[in-house]
């Protein structure tokens, strides 16, 4: 399979394209510009990877939840590029995807709750069952006060992980997570090559998304709705 992937949901900016069995990445960390950075970085990949846009199975893209803005670019550049070559998309949870890095770092745990920084005093968060190194969201994607996040011990013998710039943003939400007995990797951003990974399985089945399909997922309602209105 030959599949694109991109991110821009926070301040990561990153393309992955996996090709012939390895993986052609871009990555960067930005405060603002993404949209600049975007397109010429999936321009490079296609060139390494000696590849065209026509010629990729499918187009992946972090869905959200992040920033609206990051969001909103990473579905649309997603959307607009697989018109133009006939593609399917397939949309991927950027939590999903710190999750993913997370069980591919400790392949022992099996859980693992994900926090990232939402910006307005709040997080994002969601927690995660590992089954070696497939995940599966359990309950739904939040977004709420950091004094909100559920965190539950695992049982003895039963490692869990904290990951996710949202540990780091608030401190004291990562030390009540170590004193749960988790391993706190308080710097996982999304990457465009946990989202390749993630997409693989739905690429393979066939369950790729109509172009118009592409859309972002905010999580923060009440946003979208100042935004829209």
């Amino acid at each position: 399979m030959k599949i694109l992937a991109l991110d821009t949901a926070t301040e990561a900016c990153s393309v992955a394209l996996g090709i012939e069995g390895r993986v052609i990445e871009r990555y960067v960390e930005l405060e603002r510009g993404h949209a600049e950075r975007l397109l010429p970085m999936i321009d490079e990949v296609l060139v390494e990877g000696g590849i065209t846009l026509g010629a990729l199975d499918a187009i992946a893209f972090g869905r959200g939840p992040g920033g609206f803005t990051g969001v909103r670019l990473a579905a649309s550049v997603a959307q607009g590029l697989a018109f133009g070559a006939g593609l399917g998309v397939v949309p991927v949870s950027d939590l999903a995807a710190v999750a993913q890095r997370a069980a591919e770092l400790h392949r022992d745990a099996r859980r693992a709750l994900v926090i990232n920084d939402a910006r307005m005093r709040e997080v994002y968060w969601a927690e995660f069952a590992i089954d070696g190194s497939a995940v599966g969201l359990r309950g739904a994607e939040q977004v709420t006060v950091p004094a909100a996040v559920i965190v539950s011990p695992e049982s003895p013998g039963s490692p869990w992980i904290a990951a996710g710039r949202g540990l780091m943003a608030w401190p004291e939400l990562a030390e009540r997570c170590r004193t749960a007995g988790a391993i706190v990797l308080e710097d996982l951003l999304p990457h465009a090559r946990e989202i390749l990974s993630l997409a693989i399985p739905t690429v393979a089945a066939g369950q790729a998304l109509p172009p118009e399909l592409a859309l972002p997922i905010y999580v923060r309602d009440r946003v979208v709705q100042g935004a829209t209105s």
